[in-house]
């Protein structure tokens, strides 16, 4: 994520209006479409025209409450999931990913599927059902570049859709106020645990919550509930390796953006928190939730 990102116009369709259903995605000043589908409305689906075009499309589901992705491709997206892909028992959602006017050819998503494999892979959220990694095909350089912005785009309609398996939450090293050119100053917010031995900080960046690397958070899930939506962020943070085990705790080997300063102190504390005032000024008796009335008030 860049300073220099410019704003973008998404479009939803809820083809049945219900938001359960089926629905279509486009940006605008994009040729690609993406139509998504609950697997209880894929004999309609696959009844669209822009289904029966060439593209790439995604299945996702579960199996033995672990998450499964599996990427395709085809010429024809509807033949090879109609033909091959109703087979798979698992999966409960498929996602569409075509152009509009039919503009891609067998190379374009021959790369886009490699590309798709490797940046799933890369990421780590989800268990991938592909049984290899393709390589990706020769293209010529202007393709190349297309292929490479179609992705792009991809990359951010799909978290609008609450598919975050390409979504990277690691973040590089955060600048300093001069790097940043303005003259407000971030502060450092910290949480303390001092019975469990923790201690963490983060920082506010472009409106992410960002752990930073080196900070401590508890050993495993320790709430009622095993069930929380924290509990699940916790397991996943420790099996992609951005929570390691150092002793009778954990410590983040990256910077790492939350939604939330409250799911940052669950996944910290191993347990549901408030993070508003679980954190607090660094060096100072003011919560998380002070500061923010402070800047609010300005």
């Amino acid at each position: 994520m860049t300073t220099s990102a410019k704003g973008r116009s998404l479009e939803l369709y809820f083809i049945d209006g219900r938001p359960d259903g089926m629905l279509t995605a486009e940006l605008f000043n994009w040729t690609g479409h993406i139509l998504m589908t609950p697997r209880t409305q894929i004999g309609e689906a696959l009844k669209r025209k822009e289904a029966s075009y060439v593209g790439v499309y995604l299945l996702i589901g579960e199996r033995d409450i672990t998450p499964l992705l599996y990427i395709g491709e085809a010429e024809d997206v509807s033949e090879r999931i109609r033909n091959h892909d109703t087979k798979k028992d698992w999966w409960h959602t498929a996602v569409l990913i075509t152009s509009a006017a039919n503009l891609l050819n067998k190379a374009h998503a021959k790369y886009l599927e490699a590309r798709l494999i490797e940046e799933a892979t890369a990421v780590g959220k989800i268990t991938l059902e592909n049984g290899n990694h393709p390589a990706r095909p020769g293209l010529s350089e202007s393709a190349l570049s297309n292929m490479e912005t179609f992705l792009e785009n991809i990359f951010l309609v799909l978290p609008a859709l609450r598919i975050d398996s390409f979504l990277k939450n690691t973040r590089p090293s955060l600048p300093t106020d001069i790097e940043r050119k303005t003259t407000t100053k971030i502060p450092v917010f910290e949480l303390r645990t001092p019975k469990h031995g923790l201690n963490a900080t983060a920082k506010l960046e472009e409106g992410e919550f960002i752990v930073l690397a080196g900070s401590s958070a508890r050993l495993a899930w320790e709430g009622r509930g095993g069930e929380h939506t924290y509990n699940h962020l916790h397991e996943e943070l420790v099996r992609i390796g951005i929570l390691q085990e150092a002793g009778t705790h954990r410590v983040f080997s990256e910077n790492y953006a939350f939604t939330s300063p409250s799911a940052a102190a669950a996944v910290i504390n191993g347990r549901p928190a408030n993070g508003t005032t679980a954190w607090k000024v660094q060096g100072q008796d003011k919560t998380y939730k002070q500061w923010e009335a402070e800047q609010l008030s300005k």
